[in-house]
């Protein structure tokens, strides 16, 4: 597939399919070659998420727009296929501003390691690529849109999930989405086999594969056989055709901006694309961890997200944990600031939060923080004397802090249970 050039004056002359789309600084056929291609995204429609770009552009885009004068475009028949071709280019090409914002860390690998009792391959989603034996497919990109095609694709192609399986069916056996407790052996390293080629882009080669099988086993009237991979093959057709794993980002961020204008005018800021909210959670300071998460034009950013352990003595003072936790995070000006902070708790979270962001320089310190206190329902604001009740924001104000605020809370809920429970095993 080689992708269509257009000058950045015609955008209207792309298409309103799914796909990949190419930006460039400059000509892409001069010899410079990948140098000069400064991002790769996907879209469910290529001409609307790129005017997007333009158009509306977030925090993170006005870093590169304005060096954009090529575009380049790949249609695709799927929204899967353009999850699985991004990869493919950015793996190929490691354009500057996907790396820029990306580390191993924040990519999605799909990687299939070995089950110990019978070597058998299981499947899992992972951030980094630590063990030299597994087998790694990606980056991937966006992190929600890969496990929907992972649970998609399992419906052709049955798989483990996990190094262990109980003795009798599962759940997921019932559903004919798990290889159950005795696989045939041959038929689980061919699906898998397949599944692979799939993920790296080679759906037609194993359609064709399919088709070939199908055909001799009828040959052999083996007919049941070759009816179990007629129903494969149409599982695998319905996957592509019918599936959306890809957000609308045009709707997104078009009702972002309803939303954002109220927010501005609310915390008294210029502009609101990326935020931050942090929780601590510990029992009586033991195993104490802090959370970040990050919402970028109105939603989650779950690639951005960062656990803290937390360092200092195990006793039980969270605004000491809270400062420690925003002095770790501001000592990384490579995830990008956000422009607002929400801190979970009151007034003397908001004021530790404030002092530390204010012993930074530069860009750091502008950033504004406002804070949640649950237990009376408001939200404080930097700057302001009097709590706003969270009953008396707007509605999708009120929804957007109260979704932060959950989201920290779970993330931060969830990597305490871990800790704590490596904690107990430990002693």
């Amino acid at each position: 597939m080689q992708p269509i050039i257009i000058t950045k004056k015609n955008i209207d002359a792309l298409p309103k399919t799914a796909g990949v789309y190419l930006f460039y600084q400059g000509n892409p056929s001069a010899r410079s070659g990948r140098g000069n291609l400064v991002y790769i995204g996907k879209a469910i429609n290529i001409r609307d998420r790129v005017k997007n770009h333009f158009n509306q552009p977030s925090y993170r885009d006005n870093l590169f727009i304005k060096k954009v004068t090529t575009i380049s475009f790949i249609e695709t028949d799927s929204e899967i296929d353009a999850l699985v071709l991004e990869a493919q280019l950015i793996k190929k090409n490691l354009p500057k501003f996907n790396v820029v914002w990306r580390d191993d860390k924040n990519y999605f690998y799909i990687v299939l390691r070995q089950r110990a009792q019978d070597k058998l391959p299981f499947v899992e989603i992972t951030h980094q690529k630590k063990d030299p034996k597994a087998h790694y497919i990606g980056p991937f990109v966006e992190g929600n849109a890969l496990k929907k095609t992972l649970k998609y694709l399992r419906r052709a192609f049955p798989f483990y999930t996990t190094s262990r399986h109980p003795a009798t069916k599962c759940t997921w056996c019932h559903l004919g989405l798990c290889p159950g407790p005795n696989p045939d052996v041959a038929e689980y390293k061919k699906n898998i086999k397949k599944l692979t080629l799939v993920l790296q882009g080679k759906r037609t080669r194993v359609g064709s594969s399919l088709r070939k099988e199908m055909e001799s086993l009828s040959r052999a009237q083996k007919f049941e056989d070759a009816q179990k991979i007629r129903d494969q093959i149409m599982a695998l057709e319905r996957v592509f055709q019918h599936t959306h794993v890809i957000e609308n980002q045009h709707s997104a961020v078009g009702d972002w901006q309803l939303a954002e204008q109220k927010l501005k005018k609310i915390i008294s800021v210029d502009k609101v694309s990326k935020i931050e909210c942090y929780d601590i959670s510990n029992i009586q300071g033991k195993n104490a961890v802090g959370s970040m998460v990050v919402f970028v034009n109105g939603a989650p950013d779950k690639s951005q997200y960062k656990k803290f352990r937390i360092r200092m003595e195990n006793e039980p003072n969270d605004i000491a944990m809270l400062k420690e936790v925003i002095t770790r995070r501001l000592a990384h000006p490579e995830w990008e600031y956000p422009e607002v902070m929400l801190i979970d708790g009151g007034i003397a979270q908001l004021n530790v939060a404030i002092k530390t962001l204010r012993l930074r320089s530069g860009q750091a310190k502008k950033i504004k923080v406002i804070s949640i206190a649950k237990g009376r329902q408001e939200l404080f604001i930097e700057g302001k004397k009097e709590p706003i009740p969270l009953k008396n924001l707007p509605q999708e104000i009120y929804n957007l802090i109260k979704h932060l605020d959950d989201e920290a809370h779970r993330f931060a809920i969830t990597y305490h249970r871990r800790t704590h429970s490596k904690s107990i095993l430990k002693s």
